[in-house]
């Protein structure tokens, strides 16, 4: 029932507002404030650019996450995809044991990582997290999501990797006192050294209570793991994900999260006041739990780009949702220029069986967006780009908004969706829309976007594509 209250709400907000006008100065009058709408769908937690760090290196996202181990006092909150069984991924978790605040008890250690992906081979993310438990299951809880479209006979049949296609936890925050690390990287080797992605660290404990807050409803929902790497119900849930009733467990999920939305919903913080300069606003989406918060305000936000602005979107993936690719193409009039992985940055290349056809079938699909928009006659307003770094791969997502009157962004969209099929309905994400009016922010967003696309190049969505891409596009595209 919340879940319908909550969407009805969202569309009638978006229905209501969809003549809102941004206009060129404004932020003298709170009423004003560009994509003010987002505080009718999302919290607003207002803060101080200075607050916020943008990095642009794994290594630096690295460091922080250790020392961030290291240094933390009360609280840490892992949330992620997987953790990583190497040198790298260990070396966090002993920083964390020798924490002196986790070893005296004072640190409370929250982990959230995917059923799937973090059981995956003999060994894997729950036997690297195993010594925390052990070392004190008192002030520390992992919890593995588990889709509930996974289950009977395909869950006992469907293989590693390819089980994983139904669904996972794909958000990325790690949450370190009131100190925020969002991110589309995971905690693993490849992300810590030649993976490029993009990391913002923002300090501000209102918005970390709320990503912990988040964190924690779903956690209500997922299986949690023991010292003795055995996992169960958490306590006050009563169903596993893989049983019973599959839409049973779905509207249940669905309304534990969207009434924590409904709760901390506040559209008091919009207005401009002394010491702040910029609007975070946390979207949330959960396709298979029935939350499109964030496809919704982010189709919003391209449909409404006006004639001379521009639109930088950058997804690791090229697997743009049929919605907004429609969009883009007849309702978008900024200029939109798109960076994607190169084939030979795409993590996926080389990958054993019908996964190392996955970085031929993202070139397909761009091809086939490509001649729909030139057939629209939109070749001159939109381009596609490739980033291609030798001995790197691409993973880096996100959105920056060129207003028409500047040369800098004054919104960028940061977190774990790549604007595809499988982001909007299928795994659970999050990301951040940050409006700034401060200079100084607005081009650190331009230096990191310029950077990005600085190893860009024009796409060549002409290349060979094996035959069988074809078909594993046709059938597969709605899970990858």
């Amino acid at each position: 029932m919340l879940r319908r209250v909550f969407n009805s709400l969202v569309e009638t907000t978006f229905q209501a507002q969809a003549e809102t006008v941004i206009y060129p100065n404004p932020f003298t009058k709170p009423e004003t404030i560009p994509f003010g709408w987002l505080s009718t769908v999302a919290p607003c937690f207002p803060v101080n650019s200075n607050n916020i760090s943008i990095l642009s290196e794994p290594q630096q996202f690295y460091n922080v996450i250790k020392e961030g181990c290291a240094g933390a006092k009360r609280r840490i909150f892992l949330v992620s995809l997987y953790l990583g069984t190497g040198d790298l991924e260990k070396n966090l978790v002993k920083t964390l044991l020798n924490n002196e605040y986790f070893k005296g008890g004072e640190l409370r250690v929250n982990v959230l990582i995917d059923y799937m992906r973090g059981s995956r081979f003999e060994y894997n993310s729950r036997n690297v997290l195993q010594p925390l438990l052990r070392a004190s299951s008192n002030n520390c809880q992992v919890s593995l999501y588990h889709t509930p479209v996974l289950r009977g006979v395909m869950k006992k049949i469907t293989p590693n990797r390819w089980n994983e296609l139904c669904g996972l936890q794909h958000m990325k925050l790690y949450v370190f006192d009131d100190t925020l690390v969002i991110s589309g990287a995971n905690l693993s080797n490849d992300y810590f050294t030649n993976r490029q992605d993009r990391y913002f660290v923002i300090k501000d404990k209102r918005l970390c209570d709320f990503y912990c807050g988040l964190a924690r409803r779903v956690q209500k929902f997922s299986l949690k793991m023991d010292e003795n790497n055995n996992v169960g119900l958490c306590e006050d849930w009563e169903q596993l994900p893989y049983e019973g009733s599959k839409n049973g467990f779905i509207e249940r999920a669905g309304d534990i999260v969207e009434d924590y939305l409904l709760e901390t919903k506040d559209e008091r913080n919009i207005h401009k006041e002394e010491g702040f300069d910029t609007w975070i606003y946390p979207l949330v989406q959960m396709g298979q739990l029935g939350i499109h918060q964030d496809s919704q305000a982010t189709d919003r936000i391209l449909a409404e780009a006006p004639k001379n602005s521009t639109l930088c979107v950058a997804t690791g993936y090229f697997n743009l949702t049929n919605q907004y690719m429609s969009t883009l193409i007849n309702q978008t009039e900024a200029s939109c220029k798109i960076l994607m992985a190169h084939p030979e940055a795409n993590g996926f290349l080389g990958a054993k069986g019908p996964a190392g056809g996955i970085p031929f079938a993202y070139s397909l699909i761009a091809r086939k967006f490509q001649k729909e928009f030139e057939k629209s006659r939109q070749g001159s307003r939109i381009s596609l780009m490739e980033y291609l770094r030798d001995a790197w791969t691409y993973h880096g997502k996100g959105l920056w908004y060129y207003p028409s009157n500047g040369d800098h962004p004054c919104l960028t969209l940061i977190g774990s969706p790549n604007f595809g099929e499988r982001s909007v309905k299928r795994d659970l994400e999050t990301q951040l829309a940050i409006v700034s009016e401060n200079p100084e922010f607005r081009k650190r967003l331009h230096e990191e976007c310029k950077k990005l696309y600085g190893f860009g190049k024009p796409a060549e969505t002409e290349r060979g594509v094996p035959k069988w891409v074809y078909a594993f596009v046709f059938l597969f595209r709605n899970y990858f």
